[in-house]
Formats: C-alpha cells, sequence, structure tokens
C-alpha cells in the first residue's frame, strides 16, 4: 500500500505538538502517586465516574430524604442570615421612653422560686436594694419548694419584713400549673399595676426598675424586656459558649424582631408587664412550657406593644452542669413547638402584616431542625457516597452550597453578636465558633425528643435548671445538692453517633474525600462532647478535686 508523503504543514505540526503532547503526559503520572493532585483533578472534573456509576433506587431513597432535609435547614440557616441583616439595618432604632412619670405608679416584683437553696439568698438581697419608693413597691416571694428552700427563704422574708421592706412570702403545697400557676396565684393577692418578675438564678441591680418604668409612660406598652447578663460567663468553656448562644438570642433576635415591627417574647424574667395587658390576653396559661412565650404572643396578638431594651442589663447564672443545660434547652424547645401548635393558627388568621406572620412562624418552629439533624446525621454516609460517585463538580455547586447556608450561617449570626457587645475584643471569641456549631449539633438527641413530644402532644412537668450560686472557676458544684444522678439512654446515642461520624471521616480520608472531612469533624465533636459530658463530668470533677496529691482542699461552698 503506497504511502502519503507528509506534507511541510504537517510536519510542522507534529514538530510543535509532539513534545507539547508529552510533556502533559508527564504531568499527568503523578496524578497516580500523588493523592493532592488526584483530588484537585477530580474536583474539576465534571463527571469523573461517566460509565462507571449509574443512578439506582436506592441512591434515590438516600439523595431524596438527604437534598429534602439539607434544603430545609439551609432555609432556617438563610432565616439567621436575614434576621442578622435586619439587626444590622435597624439597630439604631434603640428604643426609648416618650417621657418620664410625675407620679410613680405602684409596682410588685414577683420572686418564682422552687428548691433554690442556693441561690435565693442572692436573689433577695439584690431585690430588695431595688432604687423604688418602699410605699409604691410590692415584693412577692412565690416559693414552691418542697425541700429546705422554703425555711430559708421563709426566715429570709421575715427578716427584710422586720427591716422594713415591703416583702410577703407565699408557699402552696402544690405545683398546679409550675411558674406559670405560682405567677397567677400572686397576681391575684398583688396590687402593682406593673409586674416586675425575676427568677431565682437573677441578680437585678438596683436601678433596673428606674430604667424599665418611664417606657410605660405609653399607655399601648404592655412589656419592657432586657438583656441578660452572666456572673459566670468565664467559669467553663460550657459557659463560654451558653453564654455566645444567649447573646445571639438577645442581641440579633430580639433587636431584629422588635426594632423592625415583629413579634418578640418577653423572656420569663427580667423584664416589667403591665397587669392589664396580662389579663386582657387571658392570664398567665400552663398548658405549654414556654408560658413566657405563649403570653407574649396572645398579648401582641390584642394590639399591645413590646419594648426590648438592650441597654437595660440583668446579671444571671449559666448552667454549669451540663445535663441541666440540656434539660433546660429541651424544655425551651418543647414549649415553643407547643406554643407554635396553640398560636400559630390564630395567628395566620390574624389581619397582623405577612412579615410579621412569617417571622413568627421561623420563630415558633425554629427547632422542628432538631429531629431533622437527626436524621440527616444517619445518612449522612450513605449520602456522602453516592454524591461522591456522582460526581465532584456536581456536590460543589449543589451539595457545598447547602451546607453553607446550613452551618456557615450560625457562625456569621453568633460572631455579630459578639462584636456588637464587645467591639474591643470580639474575635478572641473565634475560638469558640468550632464548640458553638458542635455544641448545636450534639443537641440535636435531646432536642429532637423534646420537639417530636410536642408534636405527639405529650405532656411533661415543668423541669426546672438547678443553679448552685457558682460564679467563679475555683469554685465547685459537683457535690452540692440538685446534681443530676442519672443520664439515661441518650448520652449512650450521642456517643454512638460520635462513633458513627469517626467511622465517616476515616472512610472519607480512604477514598480522598477531603472536603467533607471539616463538616463529618463537627458532628463527631458535638456528639462526643455531649454525650462524654452528660457521663463523666460529674464524676471527673469529684475525683480531680478529691485527688490529695495535688493539694486540692474542697470549697467550704461545695456542701452536700
Amino acid at each position: 500500500m503506497p504511502t502519503r508523503r507528509l506534507s511541510q504543514q504537517d510536519q510542522t505540526f507534529r514538530a510543535i505538538s509532539c513534545p507539547l503532547m508529552n510533556h502533559w503526559l508527564l504531568m499527568l503520572l503523578p496524578l497516580h502517586a500523588n493523592p493532592v493532585a488526584r483530588y484537585f483533578y477530580l474536583i474539576f472534573h465534571k463527571d469523573p465516574f461517566r460509565g462507571i456509576y449509574q443512578a439506582n433506587a436506592f441512591d434515590l431513597s438516600i439523595l431524596i430524604p438527604y437534598f429534602t432535609i439539607l434544603s430545609f435547614l439551609s432555609i432556617y440557616g438563610i432565616h439567621r442570615y436575614f434576621l442578622t441583616y435586619l439587626y444590622l439595618k435597624n439597630k439604631q432604632k434603640v428604643p426609648k421612653p416618650e417621657k418620664h412619670f410625675g407620679s410613680l405608679p405602684r409596682v410588685t416584683i414577683q420572686l418564682p422560686v422552687f428548691n433554690e437553696r442556693y441561690v435565693v439568698e442572692r436573689l433577695l438581697e439584690a431585690v430588695t436594694h431595688i432604687d423604688y419608693p418602699r410605699a409604691l413597691l410590692e415584693i412577692q416571694l412565690l416559693d414552691d419548694s418542697t425541700d429546705e428552700t422554703r425555711f430559708v427563704a421563709s426566715r429570709l422574708v421575715s427578716e427584710y419584713a422586720r427591716a422594713g421592706h415591703p416583702i410577703s412570702y407565699y408557699h402552696r403545697e402544690h405545683r398546679e400549673g409550675f411558674k406559670a400557676g405560682a405567677l397567677a396565684e400572686g397576681l391575684k393577692q398583688s396590687t402593682g399595676e406593673l409586674i416586675a418578675i425575676f427568677d431565682a438564678d437573677f441578680v437585678p441591680p438596683s436601678s433596673i426598675i428606674r430604667q424599665m418604668i418611664d417606657y410605660f409612660t405609653d399607655p399601648k406598652v404592655a412589656v419592657v424586656q432586657g438583656r441578660w447578663t452572666w456572673v459566670n460567663r468565664h467559669y467553663s468553656n460550657l459557659s463560654e459558649v451558653e453564654a455566645i448562644l444567649l447573646d445571639g438570642h438577645f442581641v440579633i433576635e430580639h433587636g431584629a424582631r422588635n426594632f423592625s415591627g415583629r413579634f418578640f417574647n418577653f423572656n420569663g424574667t427580667a423584664g416589667m408587664w403591665r397587669r392589664i395587658a396580662i389579663e386582657e390576653a387571658g392570664g398567665w396559661q400552663h398548658d405549654t412550657l414556654t408560658e413566657d412565650t405563649d403570653l407574649s404572643y396572645r398579648a401582641q396578638l390584642k394590639g399591645w406593644k413590646f419594648i426590648y431594651d438592650p441597654n437595660i442589663e440583668c446579671p444571671s447564672e449559666l448552667p454549669v452542669e451540663m445535663n441541666s443545660f440540656k434539660t433546660q434547652q429541651a424544655r425551651w424547645a418543647k414549649g415553643l413547638i407547643q406554643v407554635a401548635k396553640k398560636l400559630l393558627p390564630r395567628i395566620w388568621r390574624s389581619r397582623q402584616p405577612l412579615y410579621v406572620k412569617l417571622e413568627a412562624t421561623f420563630h415558633l418552629t425554629a427547632n422542628l431542625a432538631y429531629p431533622f439533624m437527626v436524621v440527616f446525621s444517619v445518612i449522612l454516609l450513605p449520602a456522602m457516597i453516592v454524591r461522591f460517585y456522582q460526581g465532584w463538580f456536581q456536590m460543589l455547586y449543589l451539595d457545598l452550597p447547602l451546607f453553607l447556608a446550613s452551618t456557615c450561617s450560625v457562625s456569621s449570626f453568633y460572631m455579630v453578636a459578639q462584636r456588637e457587645l464587645y467591639p474591643q475584643d470580639w474575635w478572641k471569641r473565634l475560638r469558640f465558633v468550632p464548640f458553638l456549631m458542635a455544641t448545636g449539633i450534639g443537641l440535636s438527641v435531646t432536642n429532637s425528643i423534646a420537639v417530636i413530644e410536642a408534636l405527639l402532644g405529650k405532656r411533661s412537668e415543668f423541669v426546672r435548671t438547678p443553679k448552685y450560686r457558682v460564679e467563679l472557676k475555683e469554685e465547685g458544684w459537683e457535690r452540692k445538692k440538685y446534681v443530676r444522678r442519672g443520664s439515661g439512654w441518650r448520652p449512650y446515642a450521642e456517643l454512638g453517633l460520635a462513633a458513627y461520624f469517626i467511622f465517616a471521616t476515616a472512610y472519607s480520608f480512604r477514598v480522598e474525600n477531603y472536603l467533607t472531612v471539616p463538616f463529618l469533624l463537627l458532628f463527631f465533636m458535638g456528639y462526643s462532647y455531649m454525650g462524654m459530658m452528660s457521663l463523666f463530668q460529674t464524676p471527673m470533677r469529684r475525683l480531680w478535686n478529691s485527688l490529695p496529691a495535688f493539694g486540692r482542699s474542697r470549697p467550704a461552698s461545695q456542701e452536700t
């Protein structure tokens, strides 16, 4: 067969292209030996498994719930971005009283207490130093205690009354209605036009009534809510994370909602009500675990105006024990879902603007994310495997944005709050961001159960959060009364999920799926931290503080 002679043009092309092709082949050779190079090759290759992977029914059964849940979580994540924007847009609209009272109104201070032997003395000392005319002041200690707190509280009230303070002691032999029931009973006996409420773990400053009172010169104002601060913020990593979480609630959530004309809620303490607003809204009701939010929405639906002033600060004590923290969070999660079931139909039937209805819905249903988070945790590994074999390019333009919307909004939300409160050194709290995100994930088991119980209509008693008057790092609590002795099965479920995510992380390394590793480690940190702290925090502290080799003496305040 005769051969075709190459033209001069073909010879020139081969002379140029062959060395270039050889050069690229030499560059591609290290891909099989270099996992980092191969990793980036896979990322920017749209479909590396073309001809190898084919979708099937099993994959769809994983991917449909995976994307459904991820999209749901992303919606609430985007809402956090929106709240942050709303706050930054309206933060200059901090309210101020329209005028001052010429003649001060009568005020009742209610102090609901249940088995609070360690903090009731601190509470009474602070309240009796409040700056307000005694002739116009009434203090009610509403005590449902079943332990020695009742004797300590009764004695202290008698001493203060003999000293001339307008204080009375009320004790119920039952806990009907829990805190809401105690407040309702006290309201029947009260004489004040305005009702200030402080929980047992709060230390109200002497000026707090004076700071709130003039807002009520506006006859439409029903509530003035102050901002919580913390006497034991720096006690431990747990208390630091709790403080950041609650700072976000008070700075961003309350600020965004109230300053933009949306509904927000009285927090159950560190605030003041107009008595007639309580009565017109239907009074204190105890069919939910968050009676404060329930009454707040009912009052606002009646047209009453709420005020949030972040400059009114009231110190309080954070839970220092993990099981107490989890119990508190579960109570709030369950209570908000109960309020959502009770009031959302009424809210949507009302004549409120659409933006008010939408924000109320996001607020009251936000805890629905927790059951979805647990399901998402379980299906994340198989979904990750399926998505990996569908191609990295798809994961980059679909999965990654949803992950970022779901998770990164958390860090930005809370760090903006820290920047607003501590403009000089807010950046020092950046080190808590991984713990912050992990804690939110770790709470998902406990809070999911609470949410499901609320959805199913299962009632439960109001489980208070025990406080130990722990303010300094060297103070102990582990040998005090009220420390929870059992943790139940939930910590073991959390540790099981932690082990699952260790396996998922190892698998990601094995298949060189490095982009998912930080997310997987967040899940591992959250579940392992919750499980280990729930089981071992108290016994390990007892053991550590009893070691004579370290010269540790038990603080005198550590009562049994």
